[in-house]
């Protein structure tokens, strides 16, 4: 089985490559993934392009590839019982090198964001010598967008968007995160084309640049918006969230494969629910395994796909993924970046579910109850303080101490603050991560990065700063970050403790 691990010289590599035209590649789509052997068994290649850093894309991806699912379920009777498998697996930084190698007829399946996922529809469509390709499932996705974000430097005196006028600022041009920033800037009253100087930066070189101070401002998709301030040397300024504009990662496969082999095709999809399952029942593990895999913090990784996570993994195909695709059309025409011409039906008429569908079937899976599961994979059970059950996940805390396997839960972030007062009194136990929950909106935040507002009805916890002051104002109580929640909690006789 071939990987393909991430790494500069790859990233170089696959960014020159999605430079290249597409007229070379159209010569090569009818080829045939065909072939036999030495033992006289009919070989069928089934080659997969992922983006393993890109987390949204994991049960897709690296969790199929590293447990072996589709091995799993790849069919071996009837016409497929003389059959030997060649499982080609590749990763890369962004979607449009997968669109490339898709059109050159080297990749079979591919999964990206809903930006690249429409452009690899739309140019399948004008350059794919009658082959298209089909967008047949979902990985992650966020209804509001949350996973998209803006970032300045960690000791940067910019504080809103606002502030970045004259300034200037990066982002992977044609990506979801693109289109987030030009009309977050828009709603902040700057004009994205005479108020900054945008410029397009892949993941990899945002990151540097902002690490290195070379650039006011970057935007990018999951997981950086979470992985750079995670990582210390960066800060978050806005949340995609906050436009309410859906996102999501999918699958899409060619057309003339899907025809050839539909079983193939239902068996990935197979593999696909039982790393959602994976994910469901073992979300600190299977976090863990995935920081081996791709090299993002298990901690990040849970915060976007574990309980109530900034991403559902919803393998369903329904109105925020449509309406998503509608965005991507109506922003990439605004860019140039497709044909005026083209109207959203010339994306949507290719959402074919059907291959989704009769792996559900098969499992004995019901479509709507999986969405619904889905959906509701919040923070339940009881309270790792006071053993009371946990009522409602948006106000819920969670502790991941570094010696531990498993993530504590409590039904309150006054509950979570007295458990950190007692492990760091005692020192013996390092804290990982400390997770908390929008109030308003039940998003997943890092305590450290977020705002708290203490009232007669406890500590709440807010995303922007802008919200906190709302919601004080209205209670007569103030906004404090969480090191001030901490020294409030220590009590004035009481040393200030760290999170970390």
């Amino acid at each position: 089985m071939n990987r393909r691990r991430f790494t500069r010289r790859g990233f170089l590599l696959s960014l020159s490559l999605s430079s290249f035209a597409f007229v070379a590649a159209c010569s090569n789509t009818q080829a045939s993934n065909v072939s036999g052997n030495s033992g006289g068994k009919k070989v069928i290649r089934i080659a997969i392009g992922t983006q393993d850093q890109v987390i949204n894309t994991a049960t897709g991806g690296s969790v199929i590839r590293e447990e072996k699912l589709l091995e799993k379920y790849l069919p071996k009777t009837g016409k497929y019982e003389n059959v030997e498998y060649k499982i080609e697996w590749s990763s890369y930084t962004s979607g449009p090198p997968i669109t490339n190698k898709m059109l050159a007829n080297q990749l079979d399946i591919g999964m990206m964001g809903d930006f690249p996922l429409t452009i690899n529809m739309t140019t399948f469509q004008q350059k794919g010598g009658g082959v298209n390709t089909l967008y047949i499932g979902t990985l992650g996705y966020s209804a509001t967008g949350a996973g998209n974000a803006v970032m300045v430097p960690k000791d940067s005196p910019v504080k809103t968007l606002a502030d970045l006028k004259g300034k200037q600022v990066s982002v992977p041009f044609g990506s979801a995160a693109h289109g987030m920033v030009l009309k977050a800037l828009k709603g902040a009253g700057i004009d994205p084309e005479k108020d900054v100087k945008l410029i397009s930066q892949a993941p990899e070189v945002g990151g540097t640049s902002l690490r290195t101070n070379q650039i006011d401002a970057h935007a990018n998709f999951v997981p950086f918006g979470e992985l750079f301030p995670f990582r210390g040397f960066a800060r978050k300024i806005f949340d995609g969230a906050e436009l309410g504009v859906p996102t999501f990662h999918g699958v899409v496969v060619r057309s003339d494969f899907a025809k050839q082999y539909p079983e193939v095709v239902v068996a990935y999809m197979k593999a696909m629910l039982e790393a959602n399952k994976l994910f469901r029942e073992q979300p600190e593990a299977i976090s863990a395994k995935v920081e081996q895999w791709a090299g993002v913090e298990k901690e990040v990784v849970y915060m976007f796909l574990g309980p109530s996570g900034l991403q559902r993994l919803n393998p369903t195909i329904r109105k925020p993924n449509l309406d998503a695709l509608n965005n991507s059309v109506t922003t990439l025409k605004q860019l140039g970046r497709l044909d005026a011409n083209i109207k959203t039906e010339d994306v949507t008429k290719f959402v074919d579910d059907s291959y989704l569908k009769q792996a559900m079937q098969e499992m004995g899976m019901n479509y709507e109850q999986a969405a619904t599961e889905a959906d509701n994979f919040t923070i339940a059970g009881e309270d790792a303080e006071t053993k009371q059950p946990i009522q409602d996940a948006k106000l819920a805390a969670q502790l991941w101490l570094k010696d531990e396997d498993k993530v504590r839960n409590y039904a309150s972030i006054q509950n979570m603050m007295t458990a950190l007062k007692k492990i760091q009194a005692e020192g013996k136990q390092a804290v990982s991560a400390i997770f908390v929950h929008d109030r308003t909106n039940g998003w997943k935040l890092f305590a450290e990065n977020s705002f708290f507002v203490r009232n007669n009805d406890g500590i709440s916890a807010f995303l922007t700063e802008k919200d906190a002051q709302a919601f004080a104002q209205t209670n007569g109580a103030q906004v404090v970050g969480f090191k001030g929640l901490q020294e409030f909690s220590a009590q004035a006789s009481q040393p200030s403790l760290a999170a970390r």
